[in-house]
């Protein structure tokens, strides 16, 4: 697994942009946004709007057969959406502690195995915001304990029950579409 966060590794010199300023416009609960001037690979001055994000954990979690979800209400879209059980990292927590902790706050579910799979970013043309994507395995059923703020609902769905609400685009964020590629090659190779 590759360190994402490691700039130098991933570089290419010619196309870096040097930060001149920065200008912070908004702090919130989850998000922050700055304005950066940047100097360009040719000399010249642009402006980076750009949203900076904790990171967050979501999990691909597998029980008999079928795959956890939750459906809420999320205010960008106006709508609910299915998703896989996620949350974002309190400051300084460890994503694996954080991804078991999400599991069992969204559905109620403790693991017996758990492992990471991959970690990505979601739109880095204008965030930092990581998701580090878990598998998790040897369910065991609890009590759900959503944050107070929180109002969903928790299901467990089919591999072909996923496909039909991808086309149905009630999935439609890129995390659970991941998931369910990647539930999709464990199911037929074995192996993510």
């Amino acid at each position: 697994m590759s360190d994402l966060g490691n700039k130098d590794r991933h570089s290419n010199k010619s196309l870096e942009e040097t930060t001149v300023s920065t200008e912070r416009i908004f702090k919130g609960k989850v998000i922050s946004l700055q304005v950066d001037t940047v100097v360009l690979p040719d000399g010249q001055q642009a402006t980076r709007e750009v949203v900076r994000h904790p990171g967050a954990v979501a999990i691909l979690a597998l029980r008999d057969n079928k795959m956890l979800v939750v459906d809420q209400f999320r205010q960008p879209l106006g709508r609910c959406e299915v998703e896989i059980p996620a949350g974002k990292l309190e400051h300084g927590e460890d994503p694996l502690e954080a991804a078991k902790r999400e599991l069992q706050e969204e559905t109620g579910y403790s693991c017996g195995t758990i492992r990471k799979l991959q970690s990505f970013y979601t739109s880095p043309g204008f965030a930092d915001e990581i998701i580090h994507l878990y598998l998790a395995e040897d369910l065991t059923s609890g009590n759900m304990k959503p944050d107070e703020d929180e109002f969903l609902e928790m299901s467990e769905i089919t591999l072909d029950e996923a496909y039909r609400l991808i086309q149905e685009e009630r999935i439609s964020d890129a995390k659970t579409v991941l998931a369910v590629y990647a539930w999709n090659m464990y199911k037929l190779t074995g192996k993510i």
